[in-house]
């Protein structure tokens, strides 16, 4: 995907004078980079020390380790996949290589590669993603459990082949600042799990090349930052890679500088980054595990490095795990809402293991849960290497300064979010927020109003996902569109208006009118949006918990509009539609589940499933994957003299 000079133009459009004059600034770098790269310093006498205490890895629950080492298996095998397309070439991987259309993207100078063409470069994400080497920090992780050598052996051999192949400036993987953030956090991880192994030292801190690479990844990272509208998730893992290198290895004239620029920055864009009830601000779910997962692990360096942090970035960490605690449902699943692109800050675990719980026992373990905290059953890697490093929060000899909410938060003010709960294990969240974060509003969907049901922690009115970035137009506009979500359109129009595949040129605005998620025997909730010009959407939710019954009713206030109202149920459940009446049914452990949805009948309904021109009828569970699933869409007209009732029953 090439971007026009009319998206350059919209682009531009969306930035304040000091972002204009810092991208320019960059530009003028970037040419005079080109011909003009410096040494690294001569290092001597350099010495990791961010080491883990004595008998950490011992406290690795033994069925992590099991899945640990299984995946660490498959990786030697050469096994993995990334974002739906299996790959078996990880023995000996080629760098450049997108094994999902064959190309392979162009060396020379990083700042020249055409990496949007993906007739030129291939997919971008195929070929960062395993340069994150994040694979490698699991195989890392298993020499640590097992002590087998010849999981870092193979740790050591791909990161000389990566350093041979990608030297500084050169090629793909230093073009995105994000790419290297994490890398670097990768490298500090590697490093340190790998410090019982003989060749640690000479794989690292005793390697001239390791050494230049490092220093060149954080000279990178100062001189280019995520600036202004840009300054979302990337400036988070930007700043958390920096200050987790100038920490761990601090070995260069420049580390101290680094470490406390990092540090000043990563304080400042967390707290830029997250609402004061602790939800990330660009209301993309698994942005806020990114974050939540980078800032967790910068903690540890600070703690480790006996580095102070302001006092500011363990709270925005605490209310961040608060509010992750406080949103999911009762399989500890999130909201999907926004972009998701399957992102870790640090893997250090194996298939299987739940990315959430894990989250949420390392809050427990750092911050101490809340007695209204959902139950973590289950076990990882991460948490107890983590908790190893960062001091609790209890230690820090000073009471909090936030008080931490007495009971479970099911309204989110600041970010529009509410969740409604009934028995049953009825889940239902509203969305009412803004239409994503900064100007560009880079990872919003088109999705004011929508609703979100679960029950049981199965999707039945089901938020569709993502699917894909670059690439494939069509398919990123319709998983970030209005029809693509449980919501109302008009006219055929988004309620937003897009500029490009993360860039909203007009953004709906929306107001909560009422929420109240734990009214006596009915939770309630209404809000209304302005993305229709000349027509205002106001939507009413309740939830009775007598009945299992959630009643949605939609009103347009304006002159006679063409109406598109959509309702996607989840890949799990099947639907006989006849008329306006549709039963759902599913499984769900082994036992049969039902519900009825009754739907307006002024407007007129069909189910749609996996139609492909135009997109309709699909469902993404993560990064590059899809599947068919059933959509429901009543097409009809909305005059402003009555409303349109959707009634949605369980049984039993």
């Amino acid at each position: 995907m090439t971007m026009s000079a009319g998206w350059y133009l919209r682009r531009l459009s969306r930035m304040g004078p000091r972002e204009v004059a810092g991208r320019a600034g960059d530009t003028v770098r970037r040419r005079r980079w080109r011909s003009a790269q410096p040494d690294c310093p001569t290092v001597s006498g350099a010495r990791f020390t961010a080491v883990l205490p004595a008998g950490t890895v011992a406290a690795v629950p033994p069925d992590a380790a099991k899945r640990l080492v299984a995946e660490a298996d498959l990786l030697m095998a050469g096994h993995a996949e990334f974002f739906g397309v299996a790959r078996d070439d990880l023995t000996d991987p080629d760098w450049s290589y997108d094994p999902k259309t064959g190309h392979r993207a162009p060396s020379g100078y990083a700042f020249d590669v055409p990496y949007r063409n993906e007739s030129v470069a291939g997919d971008i994400k195929q070929i960062w993603e395993p340069s994150r080497h994040q694979y490698l920090t699991v195989l890392a992780a298993a020499y640590a459990v097992t002590g087998d050598e010849r999981y870092a052996e193979r740790v050591a051999k791909h990161l000389r082949s990566w350093w041979a192949a990608n030297p500084p400036l050169r090629g793909v993987h230093w073009i995105s600042g994000i790419e290297l953030g994490i890398r670097l956090l990768s490298w500090v991880w590697i490093r340190r799990l790998l410090d019982g192994w003989p060749g640690a030292a000479e794989l690292f801190e005793d390697n001239p090349v390791a050494l230049n690479q490092i220093w060149h990844h954080q000279r990178w990272l100062a001189a280019f930052p995520s600036r202004g509208s840009s300054a979302n998730n990337h400036v988070i893992a930007e700043t958390a890679g920096q200050f987790a290198a100038a920490c761990a290895f601090n070995w260069f004239p420049s580390s101290a500088r680094w470490r406390s620029d990092a540090l000043r920055s990563l304080e400042r864009q967390l707290r830029a980054n997250t609402f004061d009830s602790g939800l990330n601000r660009e209301l993309a779910t698994e942005y806020h595990g990114l974050v939540l997962e980078l800032g967790l692990a910068a903690l540890a360096e600070a703690d480790a490095a006996n580095v102070q942090v302001p006092e500011s970035l363990r709270l925005v960490l605490l209310r961040m795990t608060d509010a992750l605690a406080a949103v999911v449902d009762n399989r500890l699943r999130p909201p999907r809402q926004g972009d998701a692109d399957d992102g870790h800050g640090l893997i250090l675990d194996g298939a299987g293991t739940d990315r959430w719980a894990s989250l949420l026992a390392s809050g427990d373990a750092v911050f101490g849960r809340l007695e209204w905290w959902p139950a973590v059953t289950g076990t990882d890697v991460r948490t107890p290497l983590l908790a190893a490093l960062i001091r609790p929060y209890s230690d820090k000899g000073t009471a909090p300064a936030v008080t931490r909410p007495a009971s479970r938060p099911a309204h989110f003010a600041d970010a529009g979010l509410t969740i409604l709960r009934g028995p049953g294990e009825i889940w239902c969240r509203c969305d009412g927020g803004p239409h994503g974060f900064l100007s560009i509003a880079a990872h919003a969907h088109a999705d004011a109003l929508s609703v979100e049901v679960r029950h049981d922690g199965v999707d039945v009115l089901a938020d569709p996902g993502t699917y894909c970035y670059h690439g494939q137009p069509e398919w990123r506009q319709y998983f970030r569109s209005t029809l693509g979500h449980n919501t109302l359109r008009l006219d055929g129009s988004d309620q937003s208006v897009s500029g490009g595949p993360f860039l909203w040129t007009r953004h709906a605005r929306t107001r909560v009118l009422a929420a109240d998620p734990s009214g006596e025997g009915v939770a309630r909730w209404c809000a209304e949006h302005d993305g229709y010009q000349r027509s205002v959407h106001r939507r009413r939710v309740e939830l009775t918990a007598a009945s299992q019954e959630l009643r949605v009713v939609d009103e347009v206030r304006g002159p006679r509009r063409a109406v598109h109202l959509a309702f996607h149920l989840g890949p799990a459940i099947a639907a006989d539609l006849a008329d306006n009446r549709a039963v759902l049914t599913w499984t769900r452990d082994g036992e049969d589940r039902s519900a009825v949805l009754d739907l307006p009948g002024q407007l007129s309904w069909r189910a749609h499933r996996g139609e492909s021109d135009p997109p309709l009828g699909w469902y993404s569970a993560g990064f590059g994957r899809k599947e068919p699933t059933t959509t429901l869409v009543g097409t009809g007209f909305a005059d402003g003299a009555e409303g349109f009732t959707t009634v949605l029953r369980f049984r039993g």
